[in-house]
C-alpha cells in the first residue's frame, strides 16, 4: 500500500488502510510512504514507482492500497490508463479505500476521479501562484530561505536583520565594496574561524551568490522559470533575478537588507568589471563549458579528499582553490602527466578483468548510453505521448459510455485512430526497452582499443564506469621523485585490490546467479 502527505494524517491514512485488508483477509507486505506532489511531471516518486514496481514487474502481490485517488496521481487519465493497464497484465488491482473503488470493478470511475483530480490540482497551483503575486505587489517575504544576515520574524512577512549573522554579513559587504576579491574573503572568514550558517567554510563561489542576491539589499525578487521546449515547468528557476518594481518604477522592498539597494548596484558592477567574456570568471553569455579534463569529478585530494578541479595547466584542490590555504594546504599536479598515468591505471585494470565481469558490462552500458545520448530522451517522450493517448482514449470513453454526447460512428472512427496510436507507441516503447547487443565491447581488449579513439568525453565515461574515483597523495616534500602511479589510490567500482570489497562483490555475483537461475 502507499500512503502520502502530512505525518500528521499519516497514522490515520495507515490505520484506515491496514482495517480494510484486515477485511479482505490480506496480509500487507510493504507499507510506501511518500511526501511528494503526485501532479508534477518533474518530480521523481520513487516511492510510487517502487510500489507500483513491486506488483507490475516484479508481482511480489497482486492489490496496491491507496488511501485517496488525488494519493495515486493528479496527473490525470493518461497515467492512470497505463497504470491499470500493467495491473490488469499481472492479474493485480488498486484499491481506493476512501472512495470504495475497486479498479478491476470500477476502471471507468477511477479514471474519471484521478481527471478530477488533476483539475482540482491546477486550480490549487494557479490560486497558490495569484497569493504569491499579491504578496510580493504588497511586499511580503513569500518564504524560502533567506540570505545571510536576514531573517524573517515569524508571521510578520518582512525580512530583519539576524543579530547573530548580521555583522558577519556586513563585514562581507564591506570588504565587497572595498573590492576584495571574494575567495579573498572567504578566506580571510576561515582563518578567523568564522562559519557559514550551516557550519561550513565560506567559498569564493557562496560570496558572489550573496553580492548577486536581490534579498540580500531587503528588495522582492523577480525571477523566471525555466521551461521544457514544449513550455512545461521544469520547477527550476533561472539563476541571479532582479529587483520586482511598482507601478512607478521603483525597487519593492520586503524588509531591511544587508545592503542598500545602492550598495547592491555598486558591489555587482564592481564584480562586473572582473568578468571576462568567453571564460568561467563571470561570463553568463557563453553556454554550458565543454569539459576538456578527464579527471574532473574523480580525482579527489589526498589531505582533505575533497574534489579536485581542472586549473588549465594543473589539477588543483578545490577546497585550497575556492575557500583558502585555512580549509587546505592543497594538493596540485601537472593535469597532462596524471591523465597518461590514470589511462594506464585504467586500461591495465580493465586487461585484467575477465569478459564476463559486472565492471565489464557497466562499461560497456555506459558506453552505449554515451554514444546514444538521445535514446533514453527519445524513451521518455514516447512515454508522455503514450500516457497521453490512453488519456484520449480514456476521455473518449467517459463522452460515449458515460455523457452519452457522442455517437456510436464517431465514437468508434476515433477510437479507431487513438487506439493505432496507443498501439504504434507501445511497440516503439518495447524497441526502446530492449537491451542493447553489448557482446562487441564485452572484450577487455576491445575496450583498450575503444579507449584511444574515444576523446575526453568518451574517455571520461569509460573511467566513470571503472572507478568511483580516484585519490592523489600529496608529495612527500618540495622535488619528490616518487613516480606519479605510486601516488594514485584507485577506488575501483569492482572492489579490485581491496579483500573486504572482494568479498562483498563475490556475494553479490553470488545471490544474482542464484537469482538468475
Amino acid at each position: 500500500m502507499i500512503v502520502l502527505r502530512a505525518l500528521s494524517s499519516l497514522r490515520e491514512q495507515v490505520r484506515r488502510i491496514c482495517w480494510h485488508a484486515k477485511q479482505e483477509s490480506k496480509r500487507i507486505r510493504h507499507v510506501w510512504f511518500e511526501q511528494k506532489s503526485a501532479s508534477k511531471a518533474y518530480v521523481r516518486r520513487e516511492e510510487f514507482e517502487m510500489a507500483t514496481a513491486a506488483i507490475a514487474d516484479a508481482g511480489l502481490s497482486k492489490t496496491l492500497y491507496v488511501f485517496k485517488t488525488s494519493r495515486l496521481s493528479r496527473r490525470g487519465m493518461g497515467q492512470v490508463g497505463l497504470l491499470l493497464d500493467k495491473f490488469e497484465e499481472r492479474q493485480a488491482r488498486i484499491y481506493v479505500v476512501a472512495e470504495n473503488i475497486d479498479s478491476t470493478r470500477s476502471r471507468m470511475v477511477l479514471a474519471i476521479l484521478s481527471e478530477q483530480a488533476r483539475d482540482q490540482a491546477s486550480d490549487i497551483s494557479e490560486f497558490t501562484k495569484n497569493g504569491i503575486n499579491g504578496n510580493k505587489a504588497d511586499g511580503r517575504w513569500t518564504g524560502g530561505v533567506t540570505p545571510y544576515g536576514l531573517y524573517s520574524p515569524k508571521s510578520s512577512g518582512k525580512l530583519a536583520l539576524d543579530p547573530e549573522e548580521y555583522p558577519t554579513a556586513r563585514r562581507i559587504a564591506e570588504y565587497l565594496l572595498h573590492r576584495e576579491t571574494p575567495h579573498w574573503i572567504a578566506n580571510k572568514l576561515n582563518s578567523e574561524g568564522i562559519q557559514t550558517r550551516h557550519g561550513k567554510k565560506w567559498a569564493g563561489p557562496g560570496i558572489v551568490s550573496l553580492a548577486h542576491s536581490v534579498a540580500w539589499a531587503g528588495l522582492v525578487v523577480k525571477r523566471e522559470k525555466m521551461l521544457d521546449e514544449h513550455g512545461n515547468d521544469t520547477g527550476k528557476y533561472h539563476r541571479g533575478g532582479s529587483p520586482l518594481l511598482d507601478k512607478k518604477g521603483k525597487p519593492i522592498s520586503c524588509g531591511e537588507g544587508v545592503v542598500t539597494f545602492a550598495e547592491h548596484v555598486k558591489i555587482n558592477a564592481i564584480l562586473a568589471e572582473r568578468s571576462q567574456p568567453g571564460t568561467s570568471i563571470g561570463d553568463r553569455t557563453r553556454g554550458k563549458r565543454e569539459i576538456v579534463a578527464l579527471l574532473s569529478g574523480t580525482l579527489r585530494c589526498g589531505l582533505c579528499n575533497g574534489p579536485m578541479a581542472n586549473g588549465g595547466v594543473n589539477y588543483r584542490c578545490y577546497a585550497r582553490q575556492t575557500e583558502g590555504e585555512s580549509s587546505c594546504k592543497g594538493v596540485s599536479t601537472e593535469r597532462t602527466r596524471v591523465d597518461s598515468a590514470v589511462e594506464i591505471m585504467w586500461l591495465n585494470h580493465v586487461l585484467r578483468l575477465a569478459p564476463d565481469s559486472p565492471t565489464i558490462q557497466a562499461i560497456a552500458r555506459d558506453w552505449l548510453s554515451y554514444k546514444d545520448p538521445e535514446r533514453d530522451a527519445r524513451k521518455a517522450h514516447v512515454n508522455a505521448a503514450l500516457e497521453s493517448a490512453v488519456g484520449r482514449e480514456m476521455k473518449l470513453e467517459k463522452e460515449f459510455f458515460v455523457m452519452g454526447r457522442m455517437d456510436e460512428g464517431k465514437y468508434d472512427r476515433l477510437r479507431e485512430q487513438v487506439s493505432a496510436q496507443i498501439a504504434e507507441l507501445k511497440a516503439e516503447r518495447a524497441e526502446l526497452s530492449e537491451e542493447a547487443d553489448l557482446s562487441p565491447l564485452m572484450d577487455p581488449a576491445s575496450l583498450a582499443e575503444l579507449w584511444q579513439g574515444a576523446g575526453i568525453g568518451g574517455q571520461r565515461a569509460l573511467l566513470k564506469a571503472a572507478a568511483k574515483g580516484i585519490t592523489l597523495l600529496p608529495s612527500k616534500y618540495r622535488g619528490d621523485r616518487t613516480p606519479i602511479l605510486d601516488r594514485l589510490i584507485p577506488e575501483w567500482r569492482d572492489g579490485r585490490g581491496n579483500p573486504a570489497e572482494d568479498a562483498a562483490w563475490d556475494r553479490r555475483e553470488e545471490r544474482r546467479t542464484q537469482a538468475a537461475v
